[in-house]
């Protein structure tokens, strides 16, 4: 545990970032006895160290390919099968050992990162300055701690809850790991009491609003309706919280882009967001503020690139044939004399991800990490209705699932059509729906666990896939530096 204490004093610098929010001079020590805390100027700076550890690039957080390496137990995605991901393929075979360097970024990116948070909601309501200012700051931080557990819950299990690091222990140094239902608690507890503080909106790229908070709450509900907590009462709230959303989108600033190609172009080098990201990282793709999951790390080896990771053989062949494909993946490429190879040829012989790769040949992108897009608040509706009601025609859940569906086909998302849409769905058809839209996002790894679908996943591997070389794990284990330090955390 002394590593994350002594993440939890340090004090980051920030510069260069995507916007004005970012460009705090966090020069000095910003601490509870600092006294920096003391007014909004000071908040505000905490703030900006608070969102930077998520979005460190290399440096930790979700914003680098070892995102890919923690989730590829899923199908959608797998690595080289030599070269130097060793540290990929132990994920993808369900062989991890606790030294294994992709476990430490996610992890000490959040709790850096709940470390400020906890920093602000221990001085804002003494702190002095504009009263809705201050607010909206406690409120991201709310939300921002929140967000932060749910990630290391659904990873980790049992994992310390810190929600006091603003005064030094050193019983910190010895703390014990908190059972996974108190954790979603307090993530529920932190999303309830940042949505009385927030602006409907956010306040700029990069940044949470009143939406984002209740989307995540949405989620949140919905993860805990399966493994492993297993309490389906939660399915309706999932379905509610969801809804408000849906029906308030013009009021959050969000909505369900026409076209998927959309959602993975940028004009330059300039990430200005769109209004499909509920929550998303922005980058400028310089200096230290740079997006390094995609781009370089997407490619394939044969056009220069990483090859760190790209998707499994059954995935892709059982993900419909339809605009949404074409954009999602790079099937084939032009080698210097002009021949056209298609994936089949590859030196992996697998597809890629298309619309991770960026434009530019770079481990150094400006492109928005996307960790929370409305498509999958209507997704999450969906199930959640379904599965509350026990009415798999319900026609809200068909017109939110219908729409992601149309607009996979490259059609006009808000107009029926007969030809493709759903009459009545079923919880696994929402399940794959989702897994074809956020292929490669993130979001497959997580359903597979909840709903316990991860041995039957395996079981249907392309023989020439990476194969298990361990019993199968729905979580990860706690990096070996925290271990060590803290036997509590065994």
């Amino acid at each position: 545990m002394k590593k994350i204490s002594f993440f939890l004093i340090l004090i980051l610098v920030i510069s260069n970032s995507c916007d004005k929010f970012y460009e705090e001079d966090l020069s000095s020590l910003i601490t509870s006895e600092s006294g920096a805390l003391d007014n909004v100027t000071g908040l505000t700076a905490a703030l900006a160290g608070a969102y930077k550890p998520l979005a460190a690039g290399f440096g930790g957080g979700l914003s680098s390919a070892h995102m890919a390496a923690i989730l590829m137990g899923s199908d959608d995605l797998t690595t080289h099968k030599a070269s130097n991901k060793q540290p990929f393929r132990e994920f993808d075979q369900f062989n991890v050992v606790n030294n294994n360097g992709r476990l430490n970024a996610t992890w000490n990116g959040c709790y850096k990162s709940i470390q400020q948070c906890n920093n602000i909601l221990a001085n804002y309501q003494n702190a002095t300055g504009d009263p809705v200012a201050i607010n909206q700051i406690a409120g991201e931080a709310y939300f921002l701690r929140a967000y932060s557990y749910f990630w290391l819950v659904r990873l980790h299990g049992d994992i310390p809850l810190m929600l006091d690091t603003h005064i030094w222990n050193t019983d910190n140094l010895t703390v014990s790991k908190t059972p996974k239902a108190d954790v979603y608690a307090q993530i529920i507890d932190d999303l309830q009491k940042a949505q009385p503080l927030m602006a409907d909106k956010k306040l700029g790229t990069g940044r949470a609003g009143l939406g984002t908070v209740k989307a995540i709450l949405a989620e949140v509900y919905l993860q805990m309706t399966g493994y492993p907590i297993y309490d389906e009462t939660k399915y309706a709230l999932a379905a509610s919280t969801a809804k408000d959303v849906i029906d308030n989108q013009e009021a959050y600033g969000f909505a369900l882009l026409d076209d998927y190609a959309d959602l993975w172009s940028r004009p330059g080098y300039i990430s200005n967001g769109n209004k499909e990201e509920v929550f998303a990282l922005g980058f400028q793709g310089t200096g230290n503020s740079y997006n390094c999951f995609m781009g370089i790390a997407a490619r394939p080896g044969d056009m220069s690139g990483w090859d760190d990771y790209m998707c499994e053989i059954n995935f892709f062949n059982q993900f419909p044939d339809q605009y949404r494909k074409d954009v999602t993946f790079m099937t084939e490429l032009t080698n210097a004399g002009g021949e056209t190879i298609p994936w089949t040829q590859f030196g992996t012989k697998r597809p890629y991800y298309k619309k991770l790769m960026g434009d530019k040949q770079t481990y150094a992108t400006e492109l928005d990490q996307q960790l929370e897009r409305f498509a999958e608040t209507l997704l999450i509706f969906a199930e959640a209705q379904i599965m509350s009601t026990g009415d798999n025609s319900d026609p809200d859940a068909l017109e939110a699932f219908n729409q992601v569906k149309r607009r996979a086909n490259g059609l006009d998302p808000f107009t029926p059509n007969p030809t493709v849409d759903a009459t009545s769905i079923t919880q696994r058809d929402v399940i794959d729906e989702k897994g074809w839209e956020f292929a490669g996002e993130f979001c497959r790894w997580f359903d597979l666990v909840r709903l316990q679908l991860v041995e039957e996943t395996i079981a249907a591997k392309d023989p020439d896939e990476l194969q298990p070389l361990g019993p199968v794990r729905y979580e990860i284990l706690l990096p070996q530096v925290e271990t060590e330090v803290n036997p509590n955390l065994e």
